[in-house]
């Protein structure tokens, strides 16, 4: 993930991070979630596998793991397939932030591109980051 600077988040900070799905990937969370559809078991004309939308999702949410982010309310909207071997970033932008009573209250907005530049994923996020007190 890059932007690890040690200053509190402001609106318009722009994190990101992109991994490559693997067929073993697919395969993986096709056990773990069930979602066994044929498309995402049996390579299509082309010899590709097509990864699980939610296995695509799993990139913003890695993004709010590293932001200790407590979701509330997720929107995602799947613009294209993804494949095994193709490589996807998503870059997710803080659109809101608000101080709460021992938390911040915030809104991300995410874009997922393909190695070809093309979108694949856009969602957005609401939730808080709890602070943490020192004892």
């Amino acid at each position: 993930m890059e932007n690890k600077s040690q200053r509190p988040l402001q609106v318009g900070d722009v994190l990101t991070y992109e991994r490559t799905f693997s067929a073993e990937d697919i395969r993986l969370f096709a056990e773990l979630s069930g979602d066994k559809g044929l498309h995402h078991m049996q390579p299509d004309a082309q010899g590709r596998l097509m990864v699980q939308g939610l296995l695509t999702a799993s990139i913003p949410t890695r993004l709010g793991g590293d932001l200790n982010f407590i979701a509330r309310t997720m929107q995602m909207e799947f613009l294209r397939p993804v494949f095994a071997g193709d490589r996807i970033r998503c870059e997710m932008t803080v659109s809101r932030l608000e101080p709460g009573d021992g938390y911040l209250s915030l809104e991300l907005v995410s874009v997922c591109r393909n190695q070809h530049g093309k979108e694949v994923l856009r969602g957005s996020a609401q939730g808080i980051i709890r602070q943490v007190t020192a004892p």
